[in-house]
């Protein structure tokens, strides 16, 4: 049991005056210093001596004693902790005699938890299982805090157990309680006459969906038919789950909270109960199904001539995965017939309609594509790499995910209904028009402008290999520079590190009420309207559009900004567990390669350590600078380097290195390199 304890300075002493002071959440280290992070500001160092017994995520008032001259631009003393964090912490149940401990192993806590024994143990709790706590109390003469048990998780190492942390750490829920359950259940599965009113039947249209192989609930499909003349009517058709799940019920109040599904590497844990998400809303093929659309005829250059969003019924009559996508394409572009009937170049005897329409939709989908890049969307390219498992959740292969047409089809088109919809609404309804100034509230997906200080440093960082970022005016302008960047990079050893640092300077998108456009697409006006079995926001979305369709004056700005900043914080959450637990099976994977070589590419460069992506599977590891023992390295941020103080050696972000493995810790999640 690990008894760590910190200095706590002196009783009386002083703090600095007319020192400014800083609100921010704690992100803490197993050193036990901390790091205070406010939004929009530099991050505040503080020692372990000057934490006031904060712990990780908890937010805390912290006085600045230190502006620049050290190792670290700002530091400062915890001098108020405003809210203990409601986040518990995994660790180990063990017992001593009457005492109970949960004993930590992560790299975010190094205190362990004392808890009661006897009510951990009514909880089944056993030695050595693994469990969640939350920190009550931590007074200021104790060695360690205080805290309860929320759950028994089981014995480390067996996957549930190990997923299940995740889930526990950023108390995400893994289950649905029962009455949540019972409530889904009860909706009426038969669709009814008067479930019917006021929609557009689409059940003759040709209609599809095209998902993963291993997808379980089919939220979105394409309609397709041809009206002549070269034009052609496009319908985006969502999952109309809010004509189901009425506001204030006990399943939108849970999916409110969660905010978002979450996609760990072997499992979904959805924001809606099944009998929702993978049954009544779930477009399965054959099904008459109910649909809230968005239609478009568009022309042979894929310009939208109209559009129209109502609420409709549908019945797909194909499940296609990418994989059975892409062969019908691929057949399509090498000239094989696929299809019955000849009708403005759509169709060719001897195949499906199907087939033909997806041909014909991939034809528009790279035009809209290369529209939107000629907008000034942004180009990245970061491969993404995916961990297969068995059955039991034991890692088999690291491999990496190539989109082709077929996904380009379905990103193009739900794109296409996003943005249409935003604009709709910001223009008051007119077709095509600016901003409104009658514009109602609504959730838009936002995303800002780069960081123009870490543009810079990329600036400095291409010149080294003899390349450019053109300072340019105005974001499309930008965009244009680094799309030009990529692709004169592509091909080199460096591209990688470019396009990382690249996408550092980006800043994280988000959901909004005040409308600043999406950078990265190039949008002016875009939400999120595709995905409501996945996403609180699109139910939002749904509901707002419907309301004003019908008529409703413009909605309460201020609650919907809340919900819009509580379904940005869900989201970050859902996406930090999703790598958790990527990087758990990604260390699992590891533990038998410990004494290997492999080619590496450094892709990370800080003050204790440099990190590398190894080949081919991408899997990244650290080496702390203390293990290279040709001399004493230093970091030099302005550069992404660190550089040898004796024989000025120097090690850069996107270096090709050789490394061998030397550790795998499951337990902290990491994997120790050394180079060769």
């Amino acid at each position: 049991m690990s008894k760590r304890r910190i200095s706590r300075g002196r009783k009386n002493e002083r703090k600095p005056k007319n020192r400014p002071t800083v609100t921010g959440r704690v992100q803490m280290t197993r050193d036990g210093f901390i790091f205070v992070v406010a939004e929009g500001q530099e991050d505040i160092f503080v020692k372990a001596s000057k934490t006031r017994q904060a712990l990780n995520g908890d937010t805390v008032r912290v006085v600045v004693t230190r502006e620049g001259g050290s190792s670290h631009k700002r530091e400062g003393e915890v001098v108020e902790i405003v809210e203990r964090s409601s986040k518990p912490f995994v660790g180990v149940y063990h017992t001593v005699g009457a005492q109970a401990w949960v004993l930590m192993q992560s790299k975010s806590m190094p205190y362990d938890i004392e808890v009661d024994a006897e009510s951990a143990a009514a909880m089944g709790a056993k030695p050595g299982m693994k469990v969640a706590a939350v920190v009550d109390e931590w007074h200021r003469r104790e060695p360690a805090p205080k805290g309860h048990l929320v759950d028994v998780l089981g014995l480390p190492g067996e996957n549930n157990t190990e997923m299940h942390a995740i889930l526990a750490e950023y108390g995400l829920p893994y289950r649905f309680e029962r009455a949540v359950e019972e409530e889904a259940a009860k909706i009426p599965a038969k669709i009814t006459s008067k479930d019917l009113k006021g929609r557009r039947d689409f059940r003759d249209i040709l209609t599809f969906t095209i998902d993963p192989a291993d997808a379980k609930d089919f939220d979105d499909a394409i309609s397709f038919r041809v009206l002549g003349e070269g034009r052609y009517e496009v319908g985006v058709h969502i999952a109309d789950v809010s004509y189901y799940v009425k506001p204030g019920s006990l399943v939108d109040k849970e999916a409110q909270a969660r905010g978002t599904s979450v996609y760990l590497v072997d499992r979904t844990v959805p924001m809606l109960p099944e009998a929702l998400c993978n049954n009544l809303c779930s477009l399965r093929p054959g099904e008459d199904k109910l649909t809230f659309s968005a239609v478009f005829e568009m022309d042979d250059k894929a310009t939208v001539l109209s559009h129209w969003f109502g609420r409709t019924i549908i019945r797909s009559d194909h499940r296609f995965d990418y994989e059975q996508a892409q062969a019908i394409i691929e057949a399509g572009a090498s000239g094989q017939t696929t299809s019955a009937g000849q009708t403005d170049g759509v169709s060719a005897e001897g195949g499906r309609p199907v087939d033909a329409a997806i041909v014909k939709l991939n034809d528009l989908a790279l035009r809209l594509r290369r529209k939107r890049f000629a907008n000034g969307a942004i180009s990245f390219e970061r491969p993404e790499m995916k961990v297969e498992v068995d059955a039991e959740g034991r890692p088999l292969s690291v491999y990496q995910k190539i989109s082709k047409e077929a996904n380009w089809l379905i990103e193009e088109f739900m794109l296409l209904a996003n943005r249409s919809v935003a604009e709709f609404i910001a223009s008051d309804g007119k077709m095509n028009g600016g901003a409104s100034r009658k514009a109602k509230t609504f959730v838009y997906r936002v995303h800002d402008t780069p960081n123009e200080e870490k543009l810079q440093g990329l600036r400095e960082f291409v010149r080294n290999f003899g390349l450019k970022l053109e300072k340019a005016e105005g974001s499309k302008g930008t965009a244009k520079a680094l799309n030009s960047l990529f692709n004169d990079a592509k091909g080199r050893p460096e591209f990688s590190a470019i396009e990382m640092i690249a996408l550092r300077a980006m800043a994280k998108a988000s959901y909004s009420t005040d409308n600043i456009g999406h950078y990265g697409l190039a949008f002016r006006f875009y939400t999120h309207f595709t995905s409501p079995i996945r996403r609180y926001p699109d139910m939002m979305v749904h509901r707002l559009l419907a309301m004003y369709m019908d008529g409703a004056d413009s909605q309460n700005k201020d609650y919907y900004e809340e919900q819009c900043h509580h379904a940005s914080e869900r989201e970050i959450i859902a996406a930090n567990a999703e790598r958790d637990s990527v990087k758990y099976k990604l260390v699992e994977f590891m533990q038998d390669k410990v004494g290997q070589e492999f080619d590496g590419m450094i892709s990370g460069v800080t003050e204790w350590g440099i990190y590398v992506e190894i080949e081919p599977t991408k899997i990244e590891g650290m080496v702390p600078l203390r293990t290279i023992r040709s001399d004493f390295f230093e970091f030099d941020e302005d550069h992404y380097r660190i550089v040898g103080r004796r024989t000025h050696k120097s090690y850069h972000l996107g270096d090709r290195v050789r490394i061998v493995v030397k550790g795998a810790n499951l337990e902290q999640r990491l994997l120790d390199y050394e180079l060769v």
